[in-house]
């Protein structure tokens, strides 16, 4: 009979994946079919092909997605961010944050299930080369029961091969994000003895993915990834999830084995036939029927298992299914709440100010800042005089041509310690040193804040500040 409302919850003192001995208990899970199968293989390929394309596509000459931590320069959506666009950053990350929120509110877990790349690569490449391999949950069990004779070396072999072979390419794909696809393809022309430094890192996260999708698999959603305890936290009984309708599958004497041409109506038996079939396609090896557990990524493989078994005892389907707790409980069906609400207007003001600074970002950012330590310096004809650093980064895949600076709130002069017209190459940085000289009669005060515009071709692209020491008047 189902925990359901009985107070009997034992089954969440402990996880399916370890014995009372608290050893690891390996699942062996029933090769999944049925339609959300399908939509979710569907679904699964266009993102695998998007993961392994996206650092190879390239708008405007900038890589679509690029993380390159170590010289700090990111690209999202084509989009370059460097350093100095920081703020952005965060609040693409805070934005990503409500993102999940909201959805894990509305509808439970399903990035889990439908869109997350642990889940995705272990579903729908490993476990089905698993399948292809060793056969089916049955197959898999008396396989590993068995001796190590010359079959189950084979196998073993042969998968644990194609394993490694697999993690070492998502490590490559996972390289490109960082250092950037023409980096990894000059690397793998120039061969990896030309690169060792990059190719033991490499080697590193090969074992790394080999030992999360040979061995660790479905632990990292149970225990290593936060997400399930965050959903805790954010579901409500109003929340859709992957659920187990136990009004109708426990009804009035709960569960029964079915029998043929048998009233369970009558009888007051549910529509549940304790079969397990939902319990042996389960990729964590929970029993969904003891209601919503952190360890359900809402795969749906139980959904499509459960609607097979009420195809051929000639019951309705959808004993489980995507549906909240108030739906099964009382009958109401899925509301925007002010919950969601309130979630979706924090989500649009983020998402309006993060396109509103996106296109108010120039292409080249200025700083000019006054040398740490130096004051100002008197010159002939009360000219004041103060030396300053200037950086320009350009955040385009062109070259910034014929720069100079210009004075636009003081009358004076900038001078170059190099030359006076230079050019900013693309996605690069260009450092120098100048000096601003003023008459002191032009200065209101000791610190004057300068405007100064930066010029290319004649044209002004960008302006920055920067303050002006003088002699302190006295009146």
């Amino acid at each position: 009979m189902s925990t359901e409302g009985t107070g009997q919850e034992n089954f969440r003192d402990s996880i399916a994946t370890v014995t009372k001995e608290g050893k690891r208990a390996w699942i062996f899970p029933k090769k999944p079919s049925g339609q959300f199968y399908d939509y979710r293989k569907y679904v699964s390929y266009a993102l695998l092909l998007f993961l392994v394309l996206a650092p190879f596509i390239k708008i405007n000459g900038n890589q679509f997605l690029l993380f390159n931590v170590l010289d700090r320069r990111f690209n999202i959506f084509g989009f370059p961010f460097w350093p100095q666009d920081f703020h952005l950053v965060v609040i693409s990350m805070i934005i990503g944050v409500v993102f999940i929120a909201l959805f894990t509110v509305a509808y439970g877990r399903i990035f889990c299930g439908w869109m997350c790349p642990q889940t995705i690569f272990l579903e729908m490449v490993f476990r089905r080369i698993e399948f292809w391999i060793d056969g089916d949950r049955g197959a898999q069990m008396r396989l590993d029961k068995a001796p190590w004779n010359a079959e189950k070396i084979r196998k073993r072999v042969i998968k644990w091969s194609i394993f490694a072979l697999i993690s070492f390419l998502i490590a490559n794909v996972f390289l490109a994000y960082i250092i950037g696809s023409d980096e990894l393809l000059r690397y793998v022309i120039e061969g990896p003895a030309a690169h060792l430094s990059t190719l033991i890192p490499l080697l590193i996260f090969t074992a790394v993915f080999y030992f999360i999708f040979a061995w660790f698999r479905e632990q990292v959603c149970i225990i290593a990834c936060p997400y399930g305890r965050l959903q805790g936290v954010l579901l409500d009984d109003k929340s859709v999830v992957v659920a187990y309708d136990h009004k109708r599958g426990e009804a009035e004497n709960g569960r029964k084995k079915f029998r043929k041409n048998e009233d369970r109506a009558a009888l007051g038996f549910g529509d549940c036939i304790d079969c397990f079939q939902c319990v042996n396609v389960c990729p964590t090896g929970i029993d969904i029927r003891n209601g919503t557990q952190l360890e359900c990524v809402n795969c749906t493989a139980c959904i499509d298992e459960c609607d097979t078994i009420m195809d051929k005892i000639n019951k309705p389907k959808g004993l489980i299914r995507y549906a909240s707790e108030s739906e099964i409980t009382e009958g109401k069906k899925f509301k925007f709440t002010p919950r969601l609400k309130g979630y979706t207007a924090i989500l649009t003001i983020l998402v309006g100010v993060l396109v509103g600074m996106l296109f108010l970002r120039n292409d080249l950012e200025a700083n000019i800042l006054r040398l740490p330590g130096q004051l100002y310096e008197r010159k002939e004809n009360n000219i004041i005089s103060n030396v300053f650093t200037y950086k320009l980064v350009n955040k385009t895949v062109a070259d910034v041509e014929q720069v100079a600076f210009k004075l636009l709130s003081h009358n004076g002069t900038i001078k170059m310690v190099s030359t006076a017209v230079f050019t900013v190459p693309a996605q690069d940085i260009a450092e120098g040193t100048l000096f601003i000289e003023i008459n002191n009669s032009a200065l209101t005060g000791d610190k004057d804040v300068l405007k100064i515009g930066v010029y290319s071709n004649g044209e002004l692209i960008e302006t920055t500040k920067a303050q002006f020491l003088a002699p302190r008047s006295y009146n």
